[in-house]
């Protein structure tokens, strides 16, 4: 049996079992019909949440309205919120470790009607802090909020796949 012939049967037919099992890449949702054409309203359009989720809605197929009369779906971000607690303390009564939260309220209408009621999702991490690295711990605390951000997008994505 010839070896290239073998292995590109083999490499083809891993493909069809793959597509058959309803695997595709991660990042990219198939969206139902009326979310192609999308309005996102937010209080702060320039969140990092807000901004993942327009890019994920855009790598998914969508195309994002500046105008809600021009939209078939309205995806309604009703809090867009982050939080940051002190978790424990040092011998010197200095913060050793802290707990951020991002939350996230939305709500998805096509139309008059909603699809989607308001629902909550919220994602949380705990860093250690040291007060000798300033500026280190800063920069984690914004890459730890990127990254939450990131994550509730996705979280967001899926159940609007899922309409």
């Amino acid at each position: 049996m010839n070896a290239p012939r073998f292995l590109s049967g083999l490499s083809c037919g891993a493909l069809l079992l793959l597509g058959a099992c309803g695997f595709h890449l991660q990042g990219h949702h198939a969206l139902p019909v009326p979310l192609r054409v999308s309005y996102v309203q937010a209080a702060d359009r320039q969140s990092d949440f807000v901004q993942d989720l327009r890019k994920e809605l855009l790598t998914s197929g969508a195309h994002l309205t500046t105008d809600s009369k021009e939209a078939t779906a309205v995806v309604r971000i009703l809090t867009d919120n982050f939080q940051r607690r002190v978790l424990s303390v040092s011998v010197t009564d200095q913060p050793a470790e802290y707990e951020i939260t991002y939350t996230v309220r939305f709500a998805v209408s096509f139309g008059d009607k909603e699809v989607l009621a308001v629902q909550e999702v919220s994602a949380v991490r705990d860093y250690t802090f040291d007060e000798t690295i300033l500026l280190a711990k800063e920069n984690e605390e914004a890459i730890l909020r990127e990254a939450l951000a990131h994550d509730l997008a996705d979280v967001v994505m899926r159940r609007l796949a899922n309409l």
